[in-house]
């Protein structure tokens, strides 16, 4: 999800006349009639008013500045969609001033643009809802059984909104027309009825269950498949899990976007995984192999003699799983660490110093190279 500021090509300290600007400047250029069947251009109507309707409200700003796109979100719940008629309302409020009713593109400038049929059928919003699943399960894959709330067609008025026995008549306010003319200064534009909601028609008997809406509120339970090798940030889709349609329209879709808790063990990068494996001070000077997990059980790593603390080693293709298919597994990276013995015995300590005494500087190049780069701090030169 982009950035809001940068959606409305601000800077963050950008002042209220100068969001206005940029988010006038921009709904009138990607304004869906002005775009007709442009997709793309319908997206970033979306977004240019969601970020509008975030950043001129100072409380809500507030928030988004000290938090970003979590102040919106709820973890581990379900999230509403934003449709197009949302994006409409902010629209229609900032260049109609609100009163109640809506301006379209076209009721603005006219052009002979057909407006949207408001009994015309419409897709339900997405919905969105975060998830979160231990490391084991992204490795693996699970099962994870979500609570959704959202809305669907009334089941009493079968989406009519209308109560058995009633139906709806024409709106007295605007004659069915679904729009009124109304005169500001020099213009006349036409706007949306209020009463109606555009539709020209009003309910004679509003259904009680979802009062006239069409809609209600319902939980429901899904059970969803979580591929392994997912990460956080991966976003899987449930078609037509989302809200009811209306008037007939289909439903929108689901999309769950997974979060994954950090592992114990493993660090992540891509489909590589890194792990810290203390090793023997014997093992790391002799060589030899020691046990090191994987995410598919135990494995023998080979040490090399004279291996270095730090130093990392590769287990090939026993890394995190691809999502995509044929691409098999990432690698395991191992970083050494050299243990240093500690509350060693007299004797212990004794057998050190004496194996000590026997090193020369082919034993211990490294701390060679040290002395002859800092040479002259250690003489005191």
């Amino acid at each position: 999800m982009a950035d809001y500021y940068e959606t409305l090509g601000i800077s963050k300290g950008a002042s209220a006349d100068e969001i206005k600007k940029a988010y006038r400047k921009l709904a009138l250029k990607y304004h869906p009639d002005r775009n007709q069947g442009d997709k793309k251009a319908e997206e970033k109507f979306k977004d240019i008013s969601i970020a509008y309707e975030t950043l001129s409200n100072p409380e809500k700003r507030q928030q988004y500045d000290q938090f970003g796109h979590d102040a919106y979100t709820r973890q581990g719940g379900g999230g509403g969609g934003y449709d197009y008629q949302r994006a409409q309302d902010i629209f229609s409020q900032f260049f109609g001033g609100g009163g109640g009713g809506g301006f379209s593109f076209e009721d603005l400038f006219g052009g002979g643009r057909s407006r949207r049929d408001p009994n015309a059928p419409r897709r339900g919003d997405d919905l969105r809802y975060d998830l979160e699943i231990d490391f084991e399960d992204a490795m693996y894959g699970v099962e994870k059984t979500i609570d959704i709330t959202k809305m669907e067609k009334c089941s009493e008025c079968h989406g009519s909104g209308c109560a058995e026995g009633s139906g709806k008549k024409s709106c007295s306010r605007c004659g069915g027309s679904g729009s009124y003319t109304v005169s500001q200064g020099f213009f006349s534009v036409r706007q949306t009825c209020p009463a109606c909601g555009g539709s020209g028609q009003v309910i004679e008997k509003p259904c009680r269950s979802c009062r006239g809406r069409g809609q209600v509120q319902v939980k429901r339970q899904r059970t969803i498949r979580i591929p392994a090798g997912v990460d956080t940030g991966s976003q899987l889709r449930d078609s037509g899990q989302g809200g009811g349609g209306i008037n007939g329209g289909p439903a929108g879709d689901l999309y769950i976007f997974i979060h994954v808790r950090p592992s114990a063990v493993f660090e992540r990068d891509g489909n590589n995984l890194y792990c810290e494996v203390p090793v023997s001070f014997a093992v790391a000077a002799t060589g030899g192999a020691v046990e090191v997990p994987t995410i598919s059980g135990k494995a023998k790593l080979n040490v090399p003699a004279g291996t270095q603390s730090g130093q990392i080693l590769r287990l090939k293709g026993k890394g995190a799983p691809s999502l995509r298919r044929g691409m098999g597994r990432g690698d395991l990276h191992i970083r050494v660490i050299v243990e240093t013995p500690v509350n060693l015995s007299k004797e212990q300590k004794a057998l050190l110093e004496k194996l000590a005494e026997t090193f020369t500087e082919n034993n211990t190049p490294r701390h060679k190279e040290f002395v002859k780069r800092a040479g002259n701090f250690l003489r005191g030169e």
